[in-house]
């Protein structure tokens, strides 16, 4: 079985999350449903495993 995540971990693949969602907010000449769609499964899949792993410690 895994290790959780240390807090320093955490805090870094989310400020890392943060930074790509940014960039790609700032890049798109139009904010649609498919970008919305994007970040929100994105999201899904950055904050699950945090979120987890935040919780067995």
């Amino acid at each position: 079985m895994r290790k959780p995540l240390s807090t320093s971990q955490c805090v870094c693949i989310v400020l890392l999350w943060a930074a790509l969602c940014y960039w790609v907010l700032v890049s798109v000449p139009r904010i649609d449903g498919p970008v919305i769609l994007t970040l929100v499964i994105s999201a899904g899949l950055v904050f699950i495993p945090v979120v987890k792993s935040l919780k067995k410690r």
